[in-house]
Order: C-alpha cells, then sequence, then structure tokens
C-alpha cells in the first residue's frame, strides 16, 4: 500500500520545481546520460557502498552494488551508488575503531546532502555496521543493511580454520615452541580462503547478527556465506524491498525502538557474541534515542543462554555451518520466548511472521534453550573501585577457573612495554598474576585498539598454560578467547582508578557477583591519585585532536559527545540553491 505521493518523495525537492536551481541538477544528471524517465515519480536509492581495493571482507560489495541496483530497478526505483570509508579492519591504523564515528558522520551526511529518499548499506566488517546505522539513524530515511556475509571456512591439513580465533592458537603454539613455521606458514595460507568477513562469531558476524536481530535486514541475510549464489539473490532483493519502504515512509524509528533494541540485544548473547558488540550497541542505540547501558546489557546477559555452538565460544563449528543449521532465524525461532515477536521489521511484517517457518537442522551447532552451550549470555559487566563505570568479559570463552579469581598485578603503562613482559621467557610469573595494560582506551589508545587479547606471556606458554587473567581499559577482537577483562571505565588515560594500581597490587575478580577490585582502600587510591600527573595529548592537530577531545568513554558507546540525540535538536534539511 502506498502512503508516499511522487510529489512528497525527498529526491523531488531537487528534479521537480520548474526554476533555476532545478533546472541545474536536471541538466546535471541529463549529463550522466540519464534522462526524466529515470527519476521523474521514483524514489531515489543511495547504495552506500564500503568497497575498497584494500577491504578483504567487502571486496565482492562492487559486484553486490549491481545487485542491488538491479532490485532497485525492478521495483522502480532509481539506484545511486555513493562510496563511502570502507573499515577495513585488516589494514587502518591504528584502529579501525579511530574512525568509525568519522564513518558514521560521512554517511550521514553523504544522506542529507544528497538528493536521496532511501538507502541500502553495504557492508559488514567489524565497525561498518556499526558507523553505517549509526549514520542512517541519525539522518532518518527509509534504509536496509545489507551484511557482506562470511567468508568460506579455513582449511589446513585437513583441519578447519577459524579467523582470527586460529589466528591466536596457533601463534601461542609457535611462540611455545611446538609449531614450526612450516605449519605457520600452511595456517597462513588456508585461513582466509575466500572473500567475506571473519567466518568466527567474531564482531563482523556479531554486529551481523545484531543488525538482524533489530529488524534492520532481511530475514536470514546475516548468515548467508559471501560467496554463495544466495547473496547475490538476497542483495536484488534489498534493492526491491527499499524502493516499497520509501512509498510506505518506514523510516528508522518505527524499527528501532527499547523493545526491539532488547531483542539485538537478547540475539546477541545467544549467539556467543563479541565483547565490542557492548560499545556498538550501546552507541546506535542512543542514536536513535533509546536509553541503553551496561546494566541492561548485563540483565539480558543473565537471561539469555549461548545457543550458538560456534568459535571462540564454541569448539568446532564456524558460521558457513550456522547458515546451513538454519541460520539466524532459527536461532530466534528456539530463543523466541526471549522476543518480543510484534516489533516491526524492514519487511513490513512482525519480528514473529518472519521466523514463522524458520527450521533448526542441526541442533548441536544450534542448541535449543534446554541444552546450552552455555547457562548465561556471551558476556558481563563488572564493576568495583577498579572500574566504577563498568568493565567487559566474556565467561563463555574462558578457563572457568577464572569465574572468581584473585592476584597480584603486573603492570605496563603501554602496548612496547607488554611486549617485553610477554615475550621474555624468564618473566617472574605465575598463572596467578594478572597482567594489566593500561592507557589504551578510547583516548589513550588512541581509538580503544584491540590489544586487550594479551597473548599469553612465552614464561607461562612453556610451562604449558594457555589461560590467565588478563586486564586492560582496551577492546578486543571478537574471534579472541581467553580471561580478558575489557573496557575498564573511566579509562587510564583520564585519570581513572586503572591509571593508580602498581605491579603487585592485588586484583579481585568475581564473575557470578560481577564485581572487580583492587585490594585498596580508598585512602590510599586518593594518595595516588594526588600523585598522578596527566599523560601529554596524543594530537595536536587534525581528526585526532577532533576525536580525544570528543570522544566518549566506552560505557557511553565511544560515540561523540556533540553526535547524541540529545545534542542541538534535529538537523534541518540542506537548503535547495
Amino acid at each position: 500500500m502506498t502512503h508516499k505521493r511522487p510529489e512528497d518523495l525527498r529526491s523531488a525537492r531537487w528534479f521537480a520545481p520548474d526554476d533555476l536551481r532545478s533546472m541545474g541538477h536536471r541538466s546535471r544528471a541529463m549529463q550522466m546520460g540519464l534522462s526524466e524517465e529515470d527519476w521523474e515519480g521514483k524514489p531515489v536509492i543511495a547504495v552506500i557502498n564500503t568497497w575498497s581495493d584494500l577491504s578483504p571482507c567487502h571486496h565482492h560489495l562492487r559486484d553486490r552494488a549491481e545487485q542491488v541496483k538491479r532490485g532497485i530497478l525492478q521495483a522502480g526505483g532509481m539506484p545511486a551508488e555513493l562510496p563511502v570509508h570502507s573499515f577495513s579492519e585488516q589494514f587502518l591504523k591504528p584502529t579501525s575503531m579511530l574512525y568509525r564515528n568519522m564513518g558514521a558522520m560521512e554517511v550521514e551526511e553523504t544522506l542529507r546532502s544528497h538528493p536521496v529518499d532511501g538507502a541500502v548499506l553495504l557492508g559488514g566488517c567489524d565497525k561498518s555496521t556499526p558507523a553505517l546505522i549509526m549514520g542512517a539513524i541519525s539522518m532518518g530515511i527509509p534504509f536496509i543493511f545489507m551484511p557482506a556475509g562470511a567468508m568460506l571456512r579455513g582449511n589446513y591439513a585437513g583441519q578447519k580454520l577459524g579467523s582470527g580465533t586460529d589466528v591466536w592458537k596457533y601463534w601461542d603454539e609457535r611462540r611455545a615452541g611446538t609449531i614450526g613455521k612450516e605449519e605457520w606458514m600452511g595456517v597462513q595460507g588456508g585461513i582466509a580462503r575466500s572473500y567475506g568477513t571473519c567466518m568466527t562469531m567474531g564482531t563482523a558476524s556479531t554486529m551481523m547478527s545484531i543488525a538482524e536481530g533489530w529488524g534492520l535486514t532481511l530475514p536470514g541475510a546475516s548468515s548467508i556465506p559471501a560467496p554463495d549464489a544466495g547473496h547475490k539473490r538476497m542483495a536484488a532483493a534489498c534493492g526491491r524491498r527499499i524502493v516499497d519502504m520509501v512509498w510506505e515512509d518506514l523510516t528508522p524509528d518505527r524499527i528501532i525502538t527499547a523493545a526491539s533494541t532488547r531483542n539485538a540485544t537478547a540475539v546477541a548473547m545467544a549467539t556467543g557474541c563479541s565483547t565490542n558488540a557492548i560499545i556498538h550497541l550501546i552507541a546506535m542505540a542512543r542514536r536513535a534515542g533509546v536509553e541503553w547501558g551496561l546494566d541492561d546489557l548485563d540483565r539480558i546477559g543473565r537471561e539469555v543462554p549461548v545457543l550458538a555452538n560456534l568459535r571462540p565460544s564454541g569448539k568446532e563449528y564456524l558460521m558457513e555451518d550456522f547458515f546451513y543449521a538454519g541460520g539466524l532465524p532459527a536461532l530466534m525461532k528456539e530463543m523466541s520466548g526471549k522476543l518480543d515477536l510484534s516489533v516491526t521489521t524492514v519487511t513490513g511484517r512482525t519480528l514473529g511472521e518472519c521466523i514463522e517457518g524458520a527450521v533448526n537442522y542441526n541442533d548441536d551447532v544450534i542448541r535449543p534453550m534446554s541444552n546450552p552451550l552455555y547457562h548465561e549470555g556471551s558476556l558481563a559487566v563488572l564493576r568495583g573501585n577498579l572500574a566504577p563505570d563498568g568493565a567487559v568479559i566474556k565467561p563463555a570463552a574462558m578457563d572457568s577457573r577464572f569465574q572468581v579469581h584473585s592476584g597480584p598485578a603486573i603492570v605496563a603503562d603501554n602496548y612496547a612495554d607488554l611486549k617485553k613482559i610477554i615475550n621474555d621467557e624468564n618473566y617472574p610469573m605465575t598463572p596467578d598474576h594478572v597482567l594489566v595494560l593500561r592507557n589504551a582506551g578510547p583516548q589513550g589508545g588512541p581509538g580503544m585498539p584491540e590489544w586487550g587479547m594479551i597473548p599469553m606471556p612465552k614464561a607461562l606458554l612453556k610451562q604449558g598454560h594457555r589461560d590467565m587473567m588478563r586486564l586492560s581499559d582496551a577492546r578486543m577482537s571478537g574471534t579472541s578467547y581467553g580471561a580478558c577483562i575489557l573496557h575498564v571505565a573511566p579509562e587510564a588515560f583520564i585519570g581513572g582508578p586503572l591509571a593508580l594500581i602498581k605491579t603487585g597490587d592485588i586484583i579481585e575478580m568475581n564473575i557470578p557477583n560481577r564485581t572487580l577490585n583492587v585490594k585498596l582502600s580508598a585512602e590510599e587510591l586518593e594518595e595516588r591519585r594526588a600523585a598522578w600527573t596527566p599523560p601529554e595529548a596524543r594530537y595536536e592537530r587534525g581528526y585526532g585532536y577532533m576525536f580525544t577531545k570528543h570522544v566518549e568513554q566506552a560505557d557511553k558507546g565511544c560515540d561523540f559527545d556533540f553526535l547524541k540525540t540529545e545534542f542541538g535538536g534535529p538537523v534541518p534539511e540542506p537548503e535547495i540553491n
């Protein structure tokens, strides 16, 4: 059913009036070989593409954009491909997280400044999903997120390889001397066999799943492997559907609600999600005006078990197996009692209608609620005198003996110092020590790099140990595992309690009680604070300067303070002149 008239289209402000400026718009469109038949009375759909030659996860999106355009044309729309930042996780330094907010601003302003009525967002590599969605939410026009999809399973010597997860595992073994260079090079050549994102339940698969759980993708879209022919068909279907969404005026505020945000969080927990999900979920929800924070995430984490038996929480399966088992619709069907099935999705139908026919074809890959992989959700939020604003840990992906732990700290002020400690085979430590990295948060990193999955020290690897308690104000890759406490807030760089601890201080963690403390009195902490000297600023100019001046802490989602919903009210539409 059509709700919007052609003359009400946003793009009509550029093309329809019989005046000087609109004549210029039409003539320049004709310069590109277009004619009135291309735009008159038709929605103009932006195909926001994160393809680049240095983004292996998105290397197929140049082709997928053509499939999306095909669908738009089939449905009677006019496609317009617009490139944005590629968010290459592998090659961006110091970290892609530094550029998430820049990308979100680029998406928002690209959509606002061009004559477009709706958008299909093409992305999937870690920071691309939240950046694309944050920008599109803030713009407010109808959009669909089209997931890039995971790559095929890795393979070496007959063994399945999972990107990231097996890199860390085999690197530990090489450093321990149990494998040599030949095996290491074999893993290198077999672990990434196709285009697409990491095929473990890392940050990429987590965020694509969250987008679907939120109702922002077509049903099943987040689980289709990137090289599968069904991925091309899904891309074309996104193009067809967005045209109808424009006529229906199905804007993001009708989809992203408090109820759908609870759904997205519950889905994340059931998948065994990346720790990065917490930061991005909070940032995206806040952009939509939904109050959402660490306590909400922890509460749902206690209620929803891990059902997806995927690495790194699981030991065997990867995203390709998850797809064959029925994908995210099957998982949501299994956990339907934990979801609000009445929420609206980009299909125009309810979530319940979207998953009604879903089937679980392998109940070892997608566990039923009666037989979860882990009894609680993937993540836990810790608080205490060391993290008054919270810290995060992934209990499902660590040695269970660290559920309750106390040990002396070994403190590194930066990553260079940390490397000296972990590479010293004779460093005096035991598996009960707590290895601490600080000054690696949003401002200290800068950009909060993925240094929180601190490699196991050689001194312990040689003794046969493969896990220990590690603590930082950094993030870690969603493909990582181990007893790593992350996102300590406030961060050390701005004077958080992490800045005050010393080697030898006793760190105490209790996951069941959700506590994280240093065994020091309030008086001792205050004395140390009085003696603390703030570090020098990281940047004096450019984007880095803007980032460090305006980025919020991890518990607020690391968005810019001037982009939050409450700031300044709605952004006006551009003048057409």
